[in-house]
């Protein structure tokens, strides 16, 4: 927890839990969720909290049951966990209740530019998890 860039700012931190950056500022305050701060002041809340919370939330949640599935599965996400080496890598991406690993080569992680934080989707075919970067998002200002 000590290397910055495994931290997010709490409007990125609201995005990745699928809440409000009020609901993110209230759980800090309650101590639901732990945040540092920079050396500026600002709020930063580490990706092992963000994990440990939607894990939490997803095992209270009621399971429901399945009554259609789509062929083409596609998990939006953030990336949580990059494991490179020379040759391969796994990237780790929490969607919602799910946390799916992909398996690819330390070359193609290179040249999607993947980080620890940024958005992607991951593509599941068979025992294939692919990952996708989605364009950015237009402004609304």
């Amino acid at each position: 927890m000590s290397d910055p860039s495994d931290r997010v700012r709490i409007g990125r931190a609201a995005e990745m839990l699928g809440v409000t950056v009020d609901t993110v500022r209230r759980w800090a305050d309650d101590g639901r969720l732990k945040v540092v701060r920079s050396d500026g002041g600002q709020r930063l809340v580490p990706i092992d909290e963000i994990t440990r919370l939607s894990t939490a939330r997803r095992q209270a949640s009621i399971d429901r049951t399945i009554v259609a599935q789509s062929a083409r599965n596609r998990f939006a996400g953030i990336i949580t966990r990059i494991e490179k080496d020379r040759v391969a890598a796994v990237v780790e991406v929490l969607a919602g209740p799910h946390r799916l690993v992909s398996l690819m080569t330390a070359e193609a992680v290179n040249e999607l530019g993947l980080k620890v934080g940024d958005e992607a989707i991951c593509v599941v075919k068979s025992t294939n998890v692919i990952v996708e970067i989605p364009s950015p998002r237009e402004s609304r200002g």
